[in-house]
């Protein structure tokens, strides 16, 4: 690791610990992200998407360890579906757990991703929490794929504008989502 990425880090860190919203790259697009288990932290990412709060968010997590501390029963079908996926899958579980107000549908499911990109492990390694990820954008406004693709409104209401990979030309798309209920039904919701 570089020290300007080590140092990229250890900023987006202290602002998650202090409850702020960060701007980053995820595996899939640009996104706002903060600590999932900090209720005020979540209502600041709503705020700045003007987002209504009925719609849930989506979590990042680094391990199937850490995805069972938050979801309740994840079913084996779920976790054969993410093993074999060649690119990042989000799933929406049943029943979650720990996570703040906000995070939940409204029937208490929850949407979480496995994420393995360097930037993201280390931060939800160091935060020992799921990270919320959310495209970053106004609501109903397209996702960014690339840095120079966000609003700048977006930029100036968050509290950290992460640096790593900025200049990536990668054109990234948002994940796919799936659906798995505990009795292993699955609905395909986002291809």
């Amino acid at each position: 690791m570089t020290s300007e990425f080590s140092e990229d880090i250890r900023k987006a860190l202290t602002v998650l610990r202090a409850g702020g919203v960060i701007l980053y790259p995820t595996d899939t697009i640009w996104g706002l992200g903060c600590d999932a288990t900090n209720a005020a932290a979540v209502k600041k990412i709503y705020d700045i998407k003007r987002r209504p709060d009925s719609k849930s968010l989506i979590v990042l997590v680094n391990s199937v360890a850490m995805l069972t501390r938050y979801i309740d029963n994840p079913p084996d079908v779920a976790m054969q579906m993410v093993e074999l996926s060649d690119k990042p899958l989000t799933v929406i579980y049943d029943k979650g757990r720990g996570l703040a107000q906000g995070v939940a549908s409204a029937d208490g499911s929850i949407g979480a991703r496995i994420c393995s990109e360097p930037f993201c492990d280390e931060l939800i390694t160091a935060l020992r929490k799921p990270i919320i990820s959310t495209s970053a954008n106004i609501s109903g406004e397209n996702a960014p794929a690339l840095f120079d693709e966000i609003d700048s409104e977006i930029i100036d209401a968050v509290d950290y504008v992460c640096l790593y990979r900025q200049g990536d030309r990668t054109r990234a798309e948002a994940s796919p989502v799936i659906k798995v209920s505990e009795k292993g039904i699955i609905k395909i919701l986002r291809k």
